[in-house]
């Protein structure tokens, strides 16, 4: 029994899409992508990173089309994985060196509440309500907005209290 009887081996490892037409495919895919994760829905995305998220939806679709044959061969597959993954860690490294273009990929901390003032403008901004942000207070072990400092919605959509400090 001859295990790779009918499957053209060679054929799978040579290219039917033009290489640099799988870079430019996978390239603005991915900024189209991240700008929508970054400028659209920034808050929606829990602890993990906006670019780690994006990474595996992309590269799970690109992985998928390259195994179901989607792309004539694994080549093609691979040199769009190489190509998005290539995108995350410039990102990555551009945003630890650069402060100026990690103030573009990723949001700064927005406050909610100053002073036991809700700041109700950055909360409509995100569509959190009062009581999601007294349900976030809670579980921090605040009873009331005039026990806190400052609450800032920070950038990986977590929620920072800072309680006033007691008179001594």
């Amino acid at each position: 029994m001859d295990l790779f009887a009918g499957i053209d081996v060679a054929g799978l490892f040579s290219n039917d899409v033009p290489i640099l037409e799988i870079f430019v495919r996978g390239t603005a895919i991915y900024w189209l992508l991240f700008l929508i994760f970054r400028f659209v829905i920034p808050r929606e995305v829990g602890s993990i990173g906006i670019a780690d998220i994006l990474i595996l939806v992309i590269i799970a679709d690109a992985s998928q089309n390259a195994m179901s044959g989607e792309y004539k061969t694994l080549t093609d597959g691979i040199v769009l994985i190489v190509v998005l993954v290539g995108w995350n860690v410039i990102i990555d490294r551009l945003g630890y060196y650069s402060p100026t273009f990690r103030r573009f990929t990723t949001p700064s901390a927005l406050c909610l509440v100053k002073n036991g003032r809700l700041l109700r403008r950055n909360m409509r901004r995100e569509f959190i309500t009062e009581e999601e942000l007294k349900s976030h207070l809670r579980l921090e072990g605040v009873e009331s907005f005039d026990e806190v400092a400052h609450v800032y919605l920070e950038s990986d959509g977590g929620f920072s209290v800072v309680k006033k400090e007691a008179n001594k």
